[in-house]
């Protein structure tokens, strides 16, 4: 059998975080649930909401012989803690980190944008520091899914705990939805594919 797939949507919890910038990758992984028709549930022990479900080249959910398991999760951690929970539903699971795919939000990319990309650091964002640091690498996938930078002075770390303006909801509804179709391509494509599809 295909190894598993674990796709991570970095955000902080409960509702107070729920819309915000810094949850985006939550919100992509809330997509994926809605789309394999699953719910996410807290998983006993690994401080995270999973849900299982599996992926071929008929979608997401769709019983096929050729389908490969995913568990799609969002930690119970706030962001800075992220890889404690992440590490814990790896082990569970015995997913390798070449084959979990973390999404989260890129303040270095304008609002609409995706970058699709293997390894590389943490450019000052701390869920993807709390990663490397509990996997003890950084060679997972990522789905970096643009925010913007803050406008003027503001502090990134306090910008991205706002929520999305009235006039970007829309947009960023889109870019939720093209977030999950990546994760998707990446799954049943391979990187090469997503990269060259969803790049901009």
């Amino acid at each position: 059998m295909t190894q598993p797939w674990l796709v991570v949507g970095l955000g902080n919890p409960g509702p107070a975080y729920a819309a915000t910038r810094h949850n985006v990758g939550a919100m992509v992984v809330a997509e994926l649930c809605r789309r394999a028709g699953e719910t996410l549930s807290s998983a006993r022990g690994l401080r995270a909401e999973t849900a299982r479900t599996r992926i071929s080249d008929a979608g997401l959910g769709m019983p096929a012989a050729q389908a490969v398991p995913v568990v799609l999760m969002r930690s119970r951690t706030y962001m800075n803690d992220s890889g404690v929970a992440v590490r814990k539903v790896a082990d569970f699971d015995r997913i390798p980190v070449g084959r979990i795919i973390v999404v989260h939000d890129e303040i270095d990319l304008d609002l609409g944008r995706i970058r699709i990309k293997a390894g590389g650091g943490d450019n000052g964002h701390n869920g993807l520091r709390s990663m490397r640091s509990h996997l003890r690498s950084g060679d997972f996938l990522r789905v970096r899914v643009g925010v913007g930078r803050p406008p003027g002075r503001q502090d990134p770390a306090d910008y991205v705990l706002k929520k999305f303006a009235a006039g970007e909801r829309a947009e960023a509804d889109l870019q939720v939805s093209l977030a999950a179709d990546a994760v998707e391509c990446l799954m049943t494509q391979g990187l090469g594919a997503a990269q060259n599809r969803f790049n901009s």
